[in-house]
């Protein structure tokens, strides 16, 4: 008689929630998506899809869906804050794909949440609203929720985002997320009302995304949706109060701060009519992803919350969970569980780590105050070859690699090789038998 199917519970159905579910699905178990709130509303606006996350995402077949809605960035283009000067730019549009088989791609938050929620339903996850997470029996495998009788699982996988109640459950304490000292204005422009103005006229005929690096502050433009929407991301000295995470806009505040900036910029903000801006947070580094029996994971912003500088958050989550897809891909039995959710662990936390440092590193790099040091930031921008180590951190070649080169499924493949044959030439192939406690268990811990 066929044993009963694993069955998966994911907490929190943001994009890494999402992709969770549907690497996890189609490796064979059941998955039910528990989800906070009584509506899926994807909030935010322009999001950057790298190459590292496009590959993951192309193996799910899902691209042609995300090209139909995204723009293809032709360029990565630093520039001097005071008169929009080209310091440095990086090819991506047919570079990024000609090199590591994937595009970059930029497009609405929304319509990528709206992607992953349609392929998780075609695969049979069940998504279940309104379910607010009051504790987690990591023992008994069961999840308490307000209103609602306990959900039981073989496993959870933790994706509730930055305010996460399943770090705090695996902490046994309450962690909150830390201010990191900077706010962004996330501002959306109809392009037709920019190409009204000749002078800004550049910043939507091409499908270029523009950094502009200045004192204590950068901003960030890329087109979305086809070109009808212009995304503008400022990035300044966080002044929201204390317990305060986002907060209607003034807009006379934000255009004084940014009154010394090329005047193209100022007037791109001239034709902002509302916006809001957000406290940017993140949290302190975890020792430990999982519970101690081993059925219970952090995934997403829950584990490795980054400032956005590097572009990468969305994109490590995408990764989490294409590398739990591939591990659930290798097991077959639910006392596997645990073996499988610690290499999850191992093969990611490293990787992440440096995401992390990479990410807060890029302040110093964006906000330097004028002065020698960003003179010398500027030369090297424009004049020296990209090497490692260079400034524009997407062009150096050796980062670049690391960043936008990394293969979720072989990763899993050289640690867990699928179909490996054990012991020594002519022994039978079979699948690896992955036991608590077992010698197979420990050589794949090792491999990790």
């Amino acid at each position: 008689m066929a044993s009963e199917p694993m069955h998966i519970g994911i907490i929190g159905a943001g994009l890494g929630g999402l992709v969770a579910a549907i690497a996890i699905r189609r490796a064979g178990p059941r998955v039910t998506v528990l989800e906070q709130a009584a509506e899926l509303k994807e909030i935010g606006a322009g999001i950057q899809i790298p190459p590292n996350s496009s590959h993951i995402l192309k193996r799910y077949g899902l691209l042609e869906k995300l090209e139909a809605a995204a723009v293809r960035p032709s360029a990565l283009v630093f520039r001097s804050y005071r008169d929009g000067q080209v310091l440095h730019a990086l090819e991506l549009d047919p570079a990024a794909e000609k090199k590591y088989g994937s595009p970059y791609l930029l497009l609405h938050r929304a319509e990528f949440h709206t992607i992953l929620l349609e392929e998780a339903k075609r695969l049979g996850v069940q998504v279940t609203l309104g379910c607010t997470v009051t504790a987690i029996d990591f023992d008994h495998r069961r999840v308490h929720i307000k209103g609602a009788s306990p959900f039981v699982a073989d496993a959870f996988i933790g994706a509730d985002g930055l305010k996460s109640s399943c770090r705090s459950a695996l902490l046994q304490q309450e962690s909150l997320p830390k201010p990191t000292g900077d706010l962004a204005y996330r501002i959306v422009v109809n392009a037709k009302d920019i190409q009204k103005h000749k002078e800004l006229r550049e910043l939507v005929d091409k499908p270029e995304m523009n950094y502009w690096l200045g004192p204590s502050a950068h901003v960030v433009s890329y087109l979305l949706q086809g070109g009808k929407l212009l995304n503008v991301v400022l990035l300044c000295p966080d002044n929201l109060p204390e317990m305060i995470f986002t907060e209607k806009a003034n807009l006379l505040e934000m255009r004084r701060f940014f009154e010394h900036w090329e005047p193209r910029l100022k007037l791109l903000l001239d034709l902002v009519q509302d916006t809001t801006k957000w406290k940017l947070m993140d949290s302190d580094e975890l020792r430990e992803w999982r519970d101690p029996s081993g059925r219970f994971a952090l995934l997403g912003d829950a584990c490795h919350a980054t400032l956005p500088y590097l572009a990468q958050g969305a994109a490590q989550a995408v990764e989490d969970g294409a590398v739990l897809g591939e591990l659930f891909a290798r097991i077959d039995r639910k006392a596997q569980i645990p073996v499988a959710l610690s290499c999850y662990e191992t093969l990611r936390k490293k990787r992440t780590t440096r995401i992390v440092q990479e990410s807060a590193a890029l302040r110093h790099t964006f906000h330097m105050d004028d002065g020698a040091a960003q003179k010398e930031r500027d030369r090297r921008l424009r004049e020296d070859e990209p090497a490692e180590g260079f400034p524009h951190r997407w062009a150096d070649p050796c980062f670049q690699t690391w960043l936008f080169g990394y293969d979720a499924f072989a990763e899993v493949e050289k640690v867990w090789p699928s179909g490996r044959k054990e012991g020594g030439a002519g022994d039978e192939e079979r699948r690896i038998d992955i036991t608590n406690g077992s010698e197979n268990e420990k050589a794949i811990c090792e491999r990790c």
